[in-house]
Formats: structure tokens, sequence, C-alpha cells
């Protein structure tokens, strides 16, 4: 396949086409339209009707420059059954010229009704030179950038079209599905979907290419999507032929830790914990995500799946994106073990960014000796420094908030004596289905979809910023009752463009309208010990009032907090305010989150508020979400390095993902060079991080 550097495109052409992320003849001939304009037809100008983008054609009758009520270039246009004006707002003196009287044009716009008539504001005009003949085809509109506009691609795609890469035209539309399959499947042939899409008829249905359920695009969108669960599916089966130590079951450490529990396990624990520690079992590295709900009990059962390592002897690392969900793991864990640790001489690490040097350089000796069977911290833990004696597994709380190459050099450590460790991934931002079909499709996926008892629910409520006393009424006499409470404030600067309110601003505020209470400041400025104090004392209940940044949005447990105000709740994303919420209602008293709101508020804040308003099911929200946002922005870091999708739609497109699913491992399995070519086809270079 000829890349774009061994090509006889320029040097500026070519790297403009990489910008578009184009590097081959397969990637330009993939760069598809995103809309169309017909001019195949010609309107005479009586009949054009109003309101719609039509195309005509006639000769300047008339041309001027006029001032009112501002400056403009106002033409007649005459085609013998009647005149239409075309106006410029803004144009250069070349074009007083070039529209001069006698001058023959074809006009693409929408007409619409004007003070004089009917007129089209700055149409395509087209300057004719002798008779012209129509395109027998409808014009693509390309995704373009700057110097290298539709127009070119347009040509470029054209000659890719008409000879192929090297002048093998077959070769570059060629066939990867084999003919049994796409049959079975009812989808059109590659290359007469390429071919239509870039060069649609005339007759062509404007709705069905709008709407991308033409045959030729439902044909990309099923190799789209059987490309990427081909990719994940090489991916999977690549790890599984590597080798992890063999971490098995004595269960002597997880029963004794049950037993010391004040609490039992729920069922959907005991099931998630069953699949681990099976894949714990196995030669080849685990790669399971365990996700649920926000306070659904993962700690717990990862924490089973670490004592399964130490029973073996192996060590294990839990890595968490912030400081304060490091520590809070790193207290609750130790609570938990150091009882059954610290009589066999065992003990647990912590590894944070901001430890004194010579508690640092103890630590990471520990570790190195195989001492510290478990190592818990921030991503500190897999800086280069950091070695271990026998790491045996990998948890990592929050995954979605590391990048590819994060989680890899924290794996990485494992390699060499001991191979690769086995990881496990939590989540509390479920998701969605379709979601885990297709990005996640190179993940064994355990869910907790089950409460631990005695939650209490928590009642949201919308309240708008003009209504502040009575919000702070009722913190106030919740705070009386011996409830604690958080507000929870997006900024710690001030920001005139989003005329945000502060935490410093706030918590100053506050300690003035509440001076009974004991208030308490958190944000991510704070150091390390300073968060760590504040969050201690709160914990014990010496704060009664929690001013805090999104700090907070995970891992904070503290079951006597059961009120929170969100300042500027329009401004957050769904998971983030769930996840937020989700601090509260840890007890069992019944539990408030006050989400307040500046209006008024845009169509996409009023739908969000909406959505969190009447679902407290984090697996609703997230597919809730997924429809809101796309997987783009819903993947967050893990989409570093993942070939996104382009064209097919996760909701939309469900029953072409289900196909895509069956097929691909129909195609790795019986017909391998076949899987290879679609795989090279959509993903070309990009599929090196199928080695991730």
């Amino acid at each position: 396949m000829q890349s774009l550097a061994t090509s006889p495109i320029s040097g500026t052409i070519r790297d403009k086409l990489l910008k578009l992320g184009i590097t081959d003849a397969s990637s330009l001939i993939l760069h598809l339209p995103f809309r169309y304009e017909d001019e195949t037809h010609l309107y005479p100008i009586s009949d054009v009707p109003a309101d719609r983008t039509v195309q005509v054609e006639g000769t300047i009758i008339r041309s001027e420059v006029m001032y009112r009520p501002r400056r403009q270039l106002v033409c007649q246009v005459e085609d013998g059954t009647g005149v239409l004006f075309m106006r410029f707002l803004n144009f250069y003196g070349s074009q007083i010229k070039a529209y001069s009287v006698g001058t023959r044009v074809r006009l693409l716009g929408e007409a619409r009704p004007g003070f004089f008539g009917v007129e089209m504001v700055h149409p395509k005009c087209r300057i004719l030179r002798g008779n012209e003949p129509l395109p027998d085809a409808l014009t693509p509109i390309y995704p373009s950038t700057a110097g290298l506009p539709s127009e070119a691609l347009r040509k470029l795609i054209s000659r890719v079209l008409q000879t192929g890469e090297g002048g093998n035209q077959e070769g570059t539309l060629c066939e990867t599905l084999p003919e049994s399959i796409r049959k079975r499947c009812q989808l059109q042939g590659f290359k007469d979907s390429v071919l239509f899409l870039h060069q649609p008829p005339p007759n062509a249905s404007p709705a069905l290419l709008r709407e991308r359920t033409h045959p030729a695009w439902q044909r990309i969108k099923f190799d789209e999507l059987l490309a990427q669960q081909l990719s994940m599916r090489v991916h999977y089966q690549q790890r599984r032929n590597g080798s992890a130590p063999v971490l098995i079951a004595k269960n002597d450490l997880t029963r004794a830790l049950l037993k010391l529990l004040p609490f039992d396990l729920t069922q959907a624990q005991k099931k998630a914990f069953a699949e681990i520690s099976r894949d714990l079992t196995e030669p080849h590295p685990m790669q399971r995500l365990l996700q649920g709900d926000v306070g659904s009990g993962k700690t717990i059962v990862a924490t089973l799946a670490v004592l399964q390592s130490i029973e073996n002897n192996f060590q294990a690392a839990l890595m968490a994106p912030t400081e304060i969900l490091a520590e809070q793991h790193y207290r609750k864990l130790s609570t938990w073990l150091a009882p059954l640790l610290e009589p066999r001489g065992l003990r647990i690490a912590w590894l944070g960014g901001n430890q004194k040097k010579k508690e640092r350089e103890t630590t990471l000796a520990d570790i190195a000796a195989g001492n510290a069977l478990l190592a818990i911290g921030t991503h500190a833990l897999f800086q280069n420094q950091v070695e271990f004696d026998r790491l045996g597994l990998v948890v990592i709380d929050e995954q979605h908030r590391f990048g590819v190459h994060q989680r890899l050099a924290l794996r990485e450590k494992g390699a060499g004596a001991y191979a690769m460790p086995h990881q496990l991934m939590m989540s509390a931002t479920p998701i969605p289905r379709t979601l885990s079909m297709s990005y996640y499709a190179d993940l064994d996926v355990s869910v907790i979809d089950e409460m631990p008892p005695g939650r209490a629910p928590v009642v949201t409520k919308l309240v708008a910023d003009a209504r502040r006393d009575e919000v702070t009424a009722r913190v106030r006499e919740a705070c009386r009752e011996g409830k604690q409470a958080y507000w929870v404030c997006p900024l710690i600067q001030e920001s005139e463009a989003l005329q945000l309110k502060t935490a410093l601003e706030t918590h100053q505020g506050l300690t003035g309208t509440f001076p009974e209470l004991r208030i308490g400041l958190v944000h991510g400025r704070l150091s390390f010990q300073e968060k760590s104090d504040v969050m201690e004392a709160f914990a014990r209940g010496e704060i009664h009032l929690l001013v805090a940044t999104t700090v907070i949005e995970v891992g904070v447990d503290v079951p006597n907090a059961s009120l929170m105000v969100i300042e500027h709740a329009e401004r957050m994303g769904l998971a983030q305010l769930h996840q937020l919420r989700g601090r509260i209602g840890r007890g069992a008293a019944g539990s408030v989150c006050i989400l307040m709101y500046q209006p008024p508020l845009s169509p996409n804040a009023r739908e969000r508020l909406k959505i969190i308003f009447e679902n407290t099911d984090g697996f609703e929200i997230a597919r809730q979400d997924l429809q809101l946002r796309g997987p783009g922005e819903f993947l967050g870091a893990r989409q570093s390095g993942l070939p996104m999708l382009r064209f097919a739609d996760l909701e939309r497109d469900k029953d072409l993902l289900d196909t895509a699913r069956t097929i691909a491992v129909e195609l790795l399995r019986d017909y391998p060079e076949a899987a290879k070519r679609h795989l090279h086809r959509w993903l070309g270079r990009k599929s090196e991080y199928l080695r991730a």
C-alpha cells in the first residue's frame, strides 16, 4: 500500500493530508464526504423554490456596489424566465470586475425572498466560459483543512478512484470480505460502496445519504466496526499468549479477612471476586475491568484479589489517580490487612509524590527487596526508580483517568523473571453495553450491580442560584442536627470569563455566614499533608462543613456526611456529578444532594441536569451520557492509541455492531489473511497500538 512518503504528491500537500489523518491511498478513499451539493440540475429562475439550496444559470444584467444599509455588491442575474439578485456582503475588488454586466454565471445557493425579490446571499458562483456541461454526479464536500480545500481533495480522491495506487484500482478498492460472508450479511460490495459515496448519481436519495442509512453507508460502517472488533480480538489474543505468574487461590488470608470484616459480601461482590480469582490462577495475564456504581463495594473485591497475590508470595500494586484517593485506599487497606500481614513481618508501602527523601528511599528499598508485598500510590508507582522484586498483580482505580502508556508502564514493572503481572482495573463510571462491546472488547468485565444493604437513597434537588439563602438555611439545620455537609465549587481561582464562585471565596463567605460551625477547605493546590489533615478532621467529625473543589470526586468515604451542595452544577459533566453525589448516602441517614445552577441554562446543560435529577442508576446515566457526548469524551484518557469511530454510531448501529462481533471471530478463525488485509486498510500504521 503506497504511503504518502513515497507518493508523487508535493511535500506541502502531504503535510496537509497528514493533518487529516490521511497517510496512504486507502485512508484517502476512506476520507468520505460529510455532505453533498446538487449541481446536476438547473432551475429556471421563475420556478426557484424558496428556502432551498438550488442551482441557476444566467447572465449578469446589472452590477453595482451599494452602501445602504452597509457596503455590499449586488448583481442582477437574468435567464429569460426571470431575474434573481445575488448579494455579497464581504467581497474583493477583483470580484467587482469579475461579476461585470454581460458575464454568464452559474449560481448555487439558498434562494429566499429579499427586499427586491428572490435573492441568494454569498452563493457559490462559477463564471462560465462557453457551454459547460452539468456534472453527472452529486458534488461531494469533504472535511478539509487550511490550504487544502474540499475541491483539491475531490481531485486527489478522484484520481485514486480512477487509477488506484500504483495504477492498480483493484488494489485500492479490493474486497476484504469473503463472498459467502458478504452475501450472508447482505452487504453491498466495498468498491461499489466507495464509488457511490464519492460520486453519488443525481437520483440518489438525499435523506439516505444525510442519515447514513444507504446500503453504501451501511457497508462502510460495518467495515469500520469490523476493523475495531478485529483489532480488539487480536489484542486480546496477544495478551493470552503472554505469560504471568500462576496465583493459586489458597484462601487462608482471604478467609481470615472476611471473618474480620464488620459486613458480609453481597452476592454481586462474591460473583465478581470468583471471576477475578479464577483469572489469577491462569498462566496468562488477566486484564479484567471491575465496574460498579458509586458505593457498590469494589475496593473490598480488589483487596481480596491483592491477598490472593500475597498468599502466593507475589507483590501487588494499587494505583489511584489522586493522592486523596490513593491515601484513602492506603488507610482503608492498612486497617483491613495490617492485622494479617504484620504478624508475618510484611508491610504495606505508601508511595506518593510529596514524600520526604528519606521516607521515599526506605519505601523504594522495601519494594525492591520484596519486603512490601503491597504498594499503594499515585502515578509515582510507575516512575523509573520504582523497582519491584516480583510483581504479580496491578490494580488500577478509576482506570479511565490514566492513559494507555501510563498503565503499560506499571504493567511492565513485572516483566523479566516473573513475566507480566495480572491487571485489574476498576471504574465507578459504569460503561454502557455498546461501549463495552466496542472499545472495551479487549477486556474481560466483571460487574457489581448490587448495592450493599443499609444504604439510604440520595434525594437530588435542583435549585437556582437566586435561592441561595434557602440552601444555607438547609446546611445550618443539617449541621445543628449533628450531620456533616460538603459544599463543592468548580474552581479555586477567579475567572472573570466564567464568573464562577471560587472555593476560596466560598469558604470565606460561608465562614461569615456560619460563625457557629467549623468549616474546612480542601483543594488541589494544598500540599498532600494539608489535604490529608483536613480530610482526617472531617472523617473524625471535627469539621461540620467541608468546602472543596472536585478533588473529593472519588474515594472519600464519610458515612456521617449526608448533605452536599454543588455550585454551578450546569457546568459539570454527568459522570462527575454522579461521582460527587456518591460521596453522600454512605450511612443509614437519608441524604440530599442540592445542585445549584445559574440561569439561563443552555439546552445541553438543561438536558444534563434533567438526567441527573431523574436517575440514580449509574448505568442509565452513563448510557444517556454516551448519547449526549459520544464515545470520544466518554472514554477519557483510554482513547489514546485506540481507533476512534468516524462513521458508525454505537447507539444507532447496534445491529451492525452485533454482526461485526460475530464476523470478527469467524474471520480470524477461518480467513486470517482477509482479516489482516481488512485491519491494514482501516488501521494502517495505527495498528501498531495492538502491541500495547
